[in-house]
């Protein structure tokens, strides 16, 4: 999906919502919340009116945390004002609750408890960032995008542990057509 103006990218191919959150270039309280429900943090159908600006400068918090904590240990270094931050974070509030209901169809569904909380939801990025943190095998996989420009970070599941973008169709595709184009130059001169 496509970044609104000044909104939250809902590209989601960092293998961890704290990584896809890392990603993202923050904006309104509308945007947040289509985020936090394409990530999977709220159920389909939950209202948004509770998602307001006030809850925007907390999870660009957090993303700055994790990203700090993230690039820090690519880069074999240690960030301890940021552990303590993202601690706090995970142990603010309980994540959401969710229940199972029946849709029209039937179906079984999830539905939020209660009213998301901006505290839980943020509780429930910062333990993602936890277990990948603490985790030394997918803490071992966490790779950055050799994109020109690109920022992203992922955990890298491939076959091989040989991936070099964050997404081969994004990012991956411009340096295809980039090393075509130098090629195409070069022959022609």
């Amino acid at each position: 999906m496509a970044t609104e103006a000044g909104g939250w990218d809902a590209r989601f191919e960092a293998g961890r919502v704290c990584l896809d959150l890392v990603a993202v270039a923050p904006g309104g309280a509308g945007a947040l919340g289509r985020w936090l429900g394409e990530a999977g943090l709220l159920p389909a159908g939950t209202p948004l009116e509770a998602v307001t600006v006030r809850w925007v400068p907390a999870f660009v918090e957090l993303r700055d945390c994790v990203a700090r904590l993230v690039h820090a240990h690519i880069d074999g270094r240690s960030d301890d004002t940021a552990l303590a931050r993202l601690n706090a974070f995970a142990a603010a509030a309980a994540p959401p609750a969710v229940r199972a209901v029946r849709d029209a169809d039937g179906a079984l569904v999830r539905a939020p408890l209660s009213r998301p909380e901006c505290a839980g939801l943020l509780a429930a990025v910062a333990r993602d960032a936890v277990e990948l943190l603490t985790d030394p095998v997918a803490r071992a996989a966490l790779r950055r995008c050799e994109g020109d420009g690109c920022r992203r970070v992922y955990v890298d599941t491939s076959r091989g542990r040989r991936r070099r973008w964050c997404s081969s169709e994004v990012c991956g595709n411009r340096e295809r057509v980039a090393r075509h184009r130098r090629r195409a130059a070069t022959a022609r001169a």
